[in-house]
């Protein structure tokens, strides 16, 4: 038995993202069984409070994906549980959850992100779509991309090249939630850089360059095997390499997060990263960025995981002598 007790893995969910929550949980689940942790995994379900206060485990490792996952709110009950658990605080998921909020923060922190604008589908439907999409296409220009504000995964996201393919693109996005947020796309290489803080300070790993064969990396693309190529490390000059790595540690400093997140950026033409989204609970399925640079880093899943769940376990009890 380890020192650290019984670890409870959390996947599933409800969200649109339970499937690939499922796959994460699993796979963290064997990696620390593999390293003699003592491991459960379990959904996320009605009884999940009852049965925390009934049977608490030692310490939780969330992998729960989208809403509920990454809004804070499992992060709320395992606080109101007394429980110690891997990742961030409830109200730092929720900056980093919301698109918009999160780009704006980042935005007063020096840190390029793509021109957007944010649209309801109350003011879309009563404001006049013609209207509004006119104005969008003047203000942000095409290509663009379209996404729900809140959620991961790509669902509902969808790149427009022409004008008149942007009233679907609205409403393929308003599917899974909204508002929409409405993003200039930026040409260049797509890059994802995951930060781990194991107690020491967050740093930087090994950058991943995704390149979809369709062109566009969408659920398929992400959760397909053999259907995006990726290189680890980023096929980036030492300059570059650099930058995106600046841009990770600095975002997540900036929304305050905890133990591990994942900054998807773009490199332009001209070698400047802007920031897309900070994912505060990545995924850990065969296919997922964050693994890719844990092994390109030299470093054992199974190990980081332990690490991570151990400074946890010390923040909580710091937290507790503090409180």
């Amino acid at each position: 038995m380890s020192d650290l007790g019984r670890v409870l893995v959390l996947a599933g969910g409800l969200s649109h993202e339970r499937d690939v929550s499922l796959r994460s949980g699993r796979r963290v689940a064997e990696a620390l069984r593999e390293v003699g942790l003592d491991v459960e995994q379990r959904d996320a379900d009605a009884d999940l409070l009852a049965s925390l206060r009934h049977d608490a485990p030692d310490v939780v490792f969330p992998l729960l994906h989208g809403v509920s996952g990454e809004d804070g709110a499992i992060q709320e009950v395992l606080s109101l549980a007394g429980l110690p658990y891997v990742g961030s605080a409830p109200a730092a998921c929720r900056l980093a959850f919301d698109k918009p909020v999160a780009k704006a923060i980042v935005r007063r922190a020096g840190i390029a992100t793509p021109p957007s604008a944010v649209l309801s589908q109350a003011t879309f439907r009563e404001l006049g779509a013609a209207v509004l999409l006119d104005a969008l296409v003047a203000r942000l220009g095409l290509p663009l991309v379209v996404k729900p504000s809140r959620g991961g995964s790509a669902l509902g996201t969808t790149m427009v090249r022409a004008a008149d393919e942007l009233p679907a693109a609205m409403v393929e996005c308003f599917a899974y939630g909204e508002p929409a947020l409405i993003e200039r796309w930026i040409d260049g290489t797509e890059v994802a850089i995951s930060v781990l803080d194991t107690g020491d300070g967050p740093r930087a790993l090994p950058p991943v360059e995704i390149v979809p064969e369709s062109g566009t990396y969408d659920y398929h693309a992400r959760y397909t095997a053999g259907a995006t190529e990726f290189f680890v490390p980023a096929r980036l000059d030492t300059e570059a390499s650099a930058a995106v790595a600046e841009v990770a540690v600095a975002a997540h400093q900036t929304l305050g997060l905890s133990d591990l997140s994942r900054t998807d950026v773009i490199v332009d033409r001209d070698g400047l990263p802007w920031l897309l989204d900070v994912n505060v609970a990545p995924g850990m399925t065969e296919t997922s960025l964050l693994p890719q640079s844990v092994q390109a880093a030299g470093l054992d899943l199974g190990v980081l995981a332990r690490e991570l769940l151990a400074s946890a376990v010390d923040r909580h009890l710091q937290n507790q002598n503090a409180g």
